[in-house]
């Protein structure tokens, strides 16, 4: 496995999930592995704390700039700059038996996604909405990532005290502050190493 190097420099925080906004995915038997709350978020434009903050930092983990290098040991996110640094993010992962890893890219964005929770979510979870604009209210957060043959996303997410815990069900999780980053440096066919 490769190793990251970092160091302190900066300020802010990020999320992956397996979730499910779209009828096709309804159909596959781990898209019910995502089940978000439904909570209230903050006013839109008003900033989330993070524990984490986001830092510039030193990087020698040997992937090119522009890559997105999801460390779930560490729960860190790492947006790979040139001149051996890289910006590093604060992130939620999967709770043990919810891990993934490999190499894949970006396939589409969203901005403010939708949300539709899958069957088998929707019977475990009755209480949650059939389906959900996009908006503060939205689990998916500002802003969504989508990555190539899976169903998980680099998102937003309205709950901020779970970056740096492993309590999702396969989701990286952001801040919608620090996914908005993300987002406005991340183009599609980005190249993105999820490391366990």
């Amino acid at each position: 496995m490769r190793r990251l190097t970092m160091a302190l420099v900066g300020a802010f925080g990020a999320t992956v999930c397996l979730l499910s906004d779209s009828a096709a995915a309804n159909e596959n038997p781990f898209a019910s592995l995502f089940e978000p709350t439904v909570a209230a978020r903050p006013a839109e434009g008003r900033p989330q704390a993070s524990a984490i903050p986001r830092e510039i930092v030193p990087y020698s983990g040997g992937y090119g700039p522009g890559t997105v290098v999801i460390s779930t040991a560490e729960r860190r996110l790492y947006y790979v700059l040139p001149n051996g640094q890289a910006i590093r993010y604060g992130v939620g992962v999967g709770r043990p038996g919810f891990e993934w890893s490999g190499s894949r890219y970006i396939t589409h964005k969203r901005e403010w996604p939708d949300w539709t929770p899958p069957a088998q979510m929707l019977k475990r979870r009755p209480d949650l909405p059939r389906h959900m604009e996009g908006g503060i209210n939205n689990p998916l957060g500002a802003r969504a990532m989508y990555i190539s043959g899976t169903l998980y996303r680099i998102h937003g997410s309205n709950e901020p005290e779970s970056i740096g815990q492993a309590v999702s069900s396969g989701c990286i999780r952001m801040t919608n502050d620090d996914v908005t980053d993300l987002y406005d440096r991340v183009k599609i066919g980005t190249r993105v190493v999820v490391l366990r």
